[in-house]
């Protein structure tokens, strides 16, 4: 297969771009790193069409590498022919590769492989020839009564041909494919329950059907579970003639022959007993598959939106991490994530235990000229929320708070990383730091928590683990470079993310910090142990030095590209103290003036490199969130009962699936706005419209407080009259 030439089209893409790609990946270049600082070589292609031309192409590989596989083990049988090497050629998938190897595999014990052992090989192929003068098949199996080998009759011999037939049959590449293909296209997917009476979640699948076509993912998926939890019973299924029709077309004779019949029965028996099961189960595995894919693309979209939520800066933030009967646990930090103080309070206890509760957190917002409250969204949320608005009403201080996801935190805090981190606290308080440092800095604080925990998906548990961690990672890797690092004050997980740095090396940067003080230029990174030559390029330009003696260590220019950045300023009359000041914001027109490509030729740059070198000689350190709405700050809270259909309200999206999206609008329970109540317009996916993190505005269209269920409308034609209204 020419790979290249595949990818390009694939991809729409010219070959030289492709050809490159492939050429940085194969030098072992990160896919963030060859997005940002080699332009010129791939066209400005964004990180993600350059991660899905990786994953492509690692697929592309193990193809060709799967294709060869079976040519060698076809060949070392010798019956490898210049038909069967053509098809091998051709396939476009693993799938049709294994099944033009299907014939030639070995196989365990079987009806027809017991049939060939007694000799009925060439009974089976004179049936199947169903040639017009042919004797009846009995009377053929006649001849191969041999009581030494097992035959007894002639019987005996016609049954086990028609099992080589059948066998035969099923393992025909062509048929395979055009079943394959019909229950793609007409299959149906048929649920029932396993016990009718069975109380579950699972009901509405009891009797259910759904075109192979159309059922969505995330139905995929909840079948699968309620299967796997005993509650349903699963099957694909087409209409049989058509299936039949499928076989008697490839294998029947349509002139007629006296063996014909015992063929067409040998087919019926291939399909109700080898082929009908394996491709069921293929189809099956075919849906999960798929479903799993696009949930996985999800989970890995509102990831990296939640990961990219702006950071509130500059503020002191107290954490609460709710509780009931333990209480709940406080941590206040200052602006920079520093632990100042910690505490127990009791919210939900006696008036006594709430008195001492308000004195308290009124006291430590006093004492720190706290900014913020960061409530964390699990047990007893709520009860801590009112506690919190309560708060704000007793005060002069203006302090907003926000409920904030506490999704793996809890893991996070018994994790190794947190005691390494915080020795003196115990498992919850550090748990209120990190709510508290979500509010700060999402990104620093959520990178040090498997991403699976971080729970902005659906069945990411039923995911297959490598496919999962291999996106997620993807993101995490993508969101801390595209936002960059300071390097004196990131953590060894933050730093571990930034592209050519591994955890060992995240160690060794964080040790030599300990042992040597803060960096005071990028080029000291080349002293770390094991940051070699290759690893500096990777990761220098995603490195931020914010007091370092050169201003161009706290952009995103890449040290390579310094000498060039120095002409550009020496070219308009500035020096590198000019860097991120009012006065040299003129240079973008400057450069327009002169002209990009003429400026760029002087400088042996690419005119991409060139506007980048510009962005970050006028925005230094530019954090992409910053150009982000802010977070939604909340100063007071409603309850559930309060809700009434047709009111409008503020809410920030929590997270974004296949059916909608949850919205918190200040009442513990998040809001679903299914997606047909997003927009007036068509959508293939919530994802096209929403964003976890987005601020939104809703209604609300129903309330059912009995199951703590709120439903939204985005679409201002579907808002219910409220009662005032009518």
């Amino acid at each position: 297969m020419d790979i290249i030439s595949s990818l390009t089209k694939q991809f729409n893409l010219q070959k030289w771009q492709v050809e490159n790609v492939v050429k940085l990946l194969d030098e072992g270049n990160t896919v963030p790193f060859i997005a940002r600082y080699r332009k010129e070589q791939h066209g400005t292609l964004d990180d993600q069409i350059i991660r899905e031309l990786s994953e492509r192409l690692e697929y592309l590989r193990n193809l060709d590498k799967r294709r060869e596989e079976v040519r060698g083990l076809i060949a070392a049988q010798e019956k490898l022919t210049d038909e069967i090497s053509a098809s091998l050629d051709n396939a476009a998938t693993i799938t049709e590769i294994d099944d033009i190897y299907r014939p030639f595999r070995p196989k365990r014990k079987t009806r027809a492989s017991v049939a060939k052992e007694k000799g009925l090989e060439p009974l089976a192929n004179e049936i199947f020839e169903q040639k017009a003068d042919s004797a009846d098949p009995i009377k053929l199996a006649e001849a191969y009564i041999n009581e030494e080998k097992g035959v007894a009759t002639a019987e005996e011999a016609l049954k086990g041909a028609l099992d080589i037939i059948a066998e035969n049959i099923s393992d025909d590449p062509d048929i395979r494919r055009r079943l394959r293909n019909l229950f793609t296209v007409i299959g149906t997917v048929t649920v029932k329950a396993a016990d009718e009476n069975a109380q579950s979640v699972y009901t509405m699948y009891y009797d259910y059907s759904e075109s192979v076509k159309t059922i969505p993912g995330h139905r995929v998926l909840a079948i699968d579970r309620g299967e796997k939890e005993k509650f349903l019973k699963v099957s694909v299924t087409i209409d049989p003639v058509k299936a039949s029709n499928v076989i008697t077309s490839a294998t029947l004779n349509p002139h007629g022959s006296p063996t014909t019949e015992a063929v067409r029965e040998a087919g019926a028996d291939a399909y109700t007993r080898l082929i009908y099961p394996s491709i069921e189960r293929e189809i099956r595995n075919m849906l999960t598959e798929n479903a799993a894919a696009k949930a996985i693309k999800v989970f890995a979209l509102n990831t990296k939106e939640l990961l990219l939520q702006p950071p509130v800066k500059g503020k002191t933030v107290i954490g609460l991490d709710p509780g009931y009967r333990t209480g709940c646990k406080v941590a206040v930090v200052d602006k920079t994530g520093k632990v100042l103080d910690t505490g127990v309070i009791y919210v939900t206890h006696s008036k006594e235990q709430r008195d001492k509760a308000k004195a308290l957190i009124k006291s430590l917002i006093s004492k720190y000229n706290v900014d913020c409250i960061s409530i964390g969204n699990g047990t007893a949320s709520k009860e801590t929320e009112m506690f919190t608005a309560e708060i704000q009403r007793e005060i002069t201080a203006n302090v907003s708070y926000m409920v904030v996801s506490e999704a793996g935190a809890s893991v996070y805090s018994a994790s190794k990383l947190a005691a390494k981190e915080f020795p003196d606290y115990d498992v919850s308080l550090r748990s209120a730091v990190s709510i508290a440092r979500r509010l700060q800095d999402p990104l620093a604080e959520l990178v040090k928590i498997d991403p699976k925990a971080i729970g902005v998906g659906q069945y990411q548990h039923d995911m297959p683990p490598k496919e999962l961690d291999a996106a997620l990672d993807a993101v995490v890797e993508d969101a801390v470079n595209s936002v960059g690092v300071d390097l004196n004050t990131a953590s060894a997980p933050l730093l571990a993310r930034v592209s050519g740095i591994n955890s060992t090396i995240a160690g060794n940067i964080v040790d030599y910090r300990d042992a040597n003080g803060e960096f005071t230029g990028r080029s000291q990174l080349k002293k770390v142990s094991k940051l070699g030559d290759k690893a500096f390029e990777q990761c220098a330009g995603f490195l931020r030095i914010s007091e370092s003696k050169n201003p161009l260590d706290n952009t995103g220019v890449h040290p390579e590209s310094y000498e060039a950045a120095k002409k550009l300023l020496e070219l308009f009359s500035y020096t590198p103290a000019d860097i991120g000041k009012e006065d040299i914001k003129a240079i973008s027109a400057q450069v327009a003036l002169l002209g990009e490509e003429k400026v760029a030729e002087k400088l042996n740059i690419g005119v991409p490199t060139l506007k980048d070198i510009v962005k970050e000689l006028i925005a230094p350190g530019r954090d992409p969130r910053d150009e982000l709405p802010p977070p939604m700050l909340r100063t007071d809270v409603m309850d559930i009962k309060d809700l009434k259909p047709g009111m409008e309200m503020r809410g920030t999206v929590r997270n974004v699936v296949d059916f909608g999206a949850f919205v918190d609008i200040g009442v513990h329970e998040d809001g679903l706005v299914h997606i047909s109540q997003i927009t007036d317009k068509y959508i293939k996916h919530p994802s096209d419209v929403l964003k976890v993190g987005q601020v939104v505005t809703v209604w609300i269209l129903k309330v059912d407080t009995a199951k703590n269920r709120i439903s939204l409308t985005m679409r201002e034609k579907n808002i219910p009259k409220t009662q005032e209204e009518e």
